[in-house]
């Protein structure tokens, strides 16, 4: 492999792995094997810390394919609590409202899925990357700070009900980039009465590569340690 002329690497993030952490540790097994301390690596698409699944990696001239790679279309499977709220819309923080779930029933919810598909605006949670007057919104977030951020246009192309309860449902999305899974939580909750929020995440596709042909980020180090590197001709002695 010639990580510096450019590779692409297929890995199944770890839950509670940033996405940087995934490329921090890859990069620094690249770096080890050929004897250098500078080398770009980047991903094609961050996951959140609790979400799992593909996440496209890639080194050296081949980051100029970032923006091409995580244009495509996303697939996700999705855990959603029915009857309670958190201000992340997700695990990472506790639970802020509780609301009564004993009227949901699978019909009402594959109706509210029905409106969630096609061309939807989508107003990204305040625990986000977005920035709000150059500044990250979940750090202003987690300081406590209100935080106001403008809805998006996004297009989600399925979604189908996998499992029901009245306390939780798992669904499959497939839609835009730019989706964040946890305001959909919070939005399909909203229009259920009861309001939501993410308990997993998982993603099973990004474009044409799906969770099946990702390596675990032990399998990709094993294989970093074992494979083949070749080297540009000014590295060579």
């Amino acid at each position: 492999m010639n990580f510096l002329k450019g590779e692409i690497l297929y890995i199944d993030k770890p839950y509670r792995w940033t996405s940087f952490d995934a490329v921090k540790r890859l990069r620094s097994v690249m770096l080890r094997r050929m004897g250098i301390k500078k080398m770009k690596v980047g991903h094609a698409g961050t996951l959140d810390p609790l979400a799992t699944g593909v996440m496209i990696i890639v080194t050296g001239k081949s980051t100029k394919l970032i923006d091409t790679l995580q244009s495509g279309i996303k697939e996700y499977i999705a855990t959603i609590a029915l009857g309670a709220t958190t201000p992340s819309f997700d695990l990472e923080t506790e639970i802020d409202a509780t609301y009564p779930t004993d009227h949901i029933t699978r019909q009402q919810v594959e109706e509210v899925l029905k409106r969630f598909t096609g061309v939807i605006e989508q107003v990204p949670p305040a625990f986000s990357a977005c920035k709000v007057d150059g500044k990250r919104a979940y750090k202003m977030a987690r300081k406590g700070k209100e935080v106001e951020l403008k809805p998006k246009v996004l297009v989600i192309d399925e979604i189908e009900l996998l499992e029901f309860s009245q306390t939780s449902i798992k669904v499959r999305v497939v839609c835009s980039k730019g989706t964040y899974i946890r305001a959909l939580a919070r939005d399909i909750g909203e229009a259920l009465g009861s309001g939501g929020h993410l308990t997993a995440l998982q993603r099973t596709r990004v474009g044409d590569v799906t969770l099946d042909r990702c390596m675990s980020i032990d399998e990709a180090t094993d294989m970093l340690n074992n494979v083949e590197v070749e080297m540009p001709e000014e590295y060579s002695a």
